[in-house]
């Protein structure tokens, strides 16, 4: 996950010749069924997590059942997953993914502009509470605290972190916690999800198809991220920092302390 490299650090008018700590890029190749699928540019860690994670939130599985077998070979960076039973067109449903807001192609298709159903959850939390999981969150996070290069994702209850994830990329985090849910049997209905990165609508697609009803972020959403939270029927609080949180939708959840 860390690598060393000599860097000049300059400060002001001085200039020393240092290593620094940055993250490790590993590609992973997806092999679904020996048809070579996508290519994900990731930190290597929970790999088979991210798969998983990733397939379902392309909507070629459903559950954790449906795999027969998964095969990673780190060296060569290729992870092979094998089906019960044949995934139809998984090229088709790849090539109509939409370019996400990161630049590349993002692991959401165009039905993230179309909610499959609101969510129903009477789950509330109190601010307090919100500041508390983002300060049990910031201190999770050992890797970015190292390098500064990683995005992080966990799924809570209201008063602590159940499963934690790092990953260069934000979709990729995320992925990693929903695989993890699927293969340990994790349930997500009436949990919060906190990311560390923007909320835009592909990050919002995959939130609301694990049935999560409130989405914490330090960082921004995007209008379109708002609207499906609101279509979605999510919680979406974003800039939560210090003791400051800006609640977009479905504001009936944050409720006072005690209550």
């Amino acid at each position: 996950m860390l690598d060393k490299v000599p860097i000049l650090r300059v400060i002001k008018e001085s200039q020393k010749q240092v290593e620094d700590t940055v993250v490790t890029e590993f590609h992973l190749t997806i092999v679904l069924n020996n048809r070579e699928l996508v290519t994900l540019l990731c930190s290597p860690a929970k790999l088979d997590f991210l798969t998983i994670g990733f397939l379902y939130s392309e909507g070629l599985i459903n559950s954790k059942d449906i795999i027969k077998d998964i095969v990673l070979d780190p060296e060569r960076g290729i992870i092979n997953v094998t089906t019960k039973e044949p995934i139809k067109s998984p090229e088709d449903i790849l090539s109509r993914r939409i370019i996400a807001s990161s630049g590349g192609k993002g692991s959401s298709s165009l039905s993230a502009v179309h909610p499959r159903s609101r969510i129903d959850s009477q789950i509330h939390i109190s601010p307090p509470e919100v500041l508390n999981l983002i300060q049990e969150f910031v201190h999770h996070s050992e890797l970015f605290a190292a390098t500064g290069g990683v995005h992080s994702a966990a799924l809570c209850d209201t008063k602590a972190i159940l499963v934690f994830s790092e990953d260069i990329g934000r979709h990729n985090a995320i992925d990693k916690i929903f695989g993890e849910c699927i293969v340990k049997d994790i349930p997500t209905h009436n949990r919060l999800l906190i990311t560390s990165g923007r909320v835009s609508s592909e990050i919002l697609l995959k939130v609301a198809k694990r049935n999560i009803p409130i989405l914490i972020s330090k960082s921004a959403p995007t209008n379109l991220g708002v609207k499906l939270a609101n279509d979605s029927g999510i919680t979406l609080i974003g800039f939560v920092r210090e003791k400051r949180m800006n609640v977009y939708t479905h504001t009936w959840r944050l409720v006072s302390h005690g209550k």
